[in-house]
């Protein structure tokens, strides 16, 4: 249903997935954060956990295989270790969000599709990544959650995407392959306002989180 509204069976993980490994969620942490003015992913949320160490949790809680992009050396890449997550570095990242899009992709070939999350967006709730990955593994094409008419984050891409993510360079991201493959968006309704939530300046840190 193009364009439309896409709700996922209850067995989206297995139908129409293809064989070798299943989806994966990648979570863009290589930013250099520069309106924030410093390292916001190390920056405390109101419960005293670091922005990147929440999204991290957000995501493993969500699905079994998750990666994270980050430049090297820094302290998301050690929360992400800690977290037994694989660490992608980038660090040609410092030259545009495209190009860590497409180093996690590239991580991970041979995925059935992919699950491109933000960092600096804590406030995703996992039930919402969940039903973004399960509708990638169930055969849909560019899959993005909407909360009250406005869609967000994260956006689930199905593998035959792969070579397009792959190739992406400087500030191209993934709404450039969404603009192009109009005709393959699904929307997915979610009750979860975090999608619409990131951490761009430190008054941003007090915004209320998911239940």
């Amino acid at each position: 249903m193009p364009g439309g509204h896409f709700s996922a069976p209850a067995d989206a993980r297995t139908r129409s997935a293809p064989a070798g490994r299943g989806v994966v969620v990648v979570l863009l942490a290589a930013g250099l954060a520069r309106r924030f003015g410093g390292d916001k992913l190390s920056a405390e949320l109101p419960d005293g956990r670091p922005v990147g160490a929440a999204s991290l949790a957000a995501a493993c809680a969500a699905w079994p295989d998750v990666i994270c992009v980050v430049r090297p050396g820094t302290a998301m890449a050690q929360m992400a270790r800690e977290a037994g997550v694989v660490a992608v570095e980038c660090p040609e990242a410092v030259d545009g969000m495209g190009l860590s899009l497409a180093a996690g992709v590239r991580a991970s070939a041979g995925a059935a599709g992919w699950v491109i999350a933000l960092a600096d967006m804590p406030f995703v709730s996992p039930a919402t990544v969940r039903a973004v990955a399960a509708a990638v593994a169930g055969g849909a094409g560019i899959v993005a959650p909407v909360y009250a008419g406005e869609r967000g984050h994260p956006v689930g891409f199905h593998s035959d995407l792969g070579q397009t993510l792959a190739g992406l360079r400087g500030d191209e991201g993934a709404r450039t392959v969404v603009g192009a493959n109009r005709h393959r968006l699904e929307l997915l309704p979610v009750d979860d306002p975090g999608i619409l939530r990131d951490i761009d300046q430190p008054s941003d840190l007090a915004a209320k989180g998911p239940d």
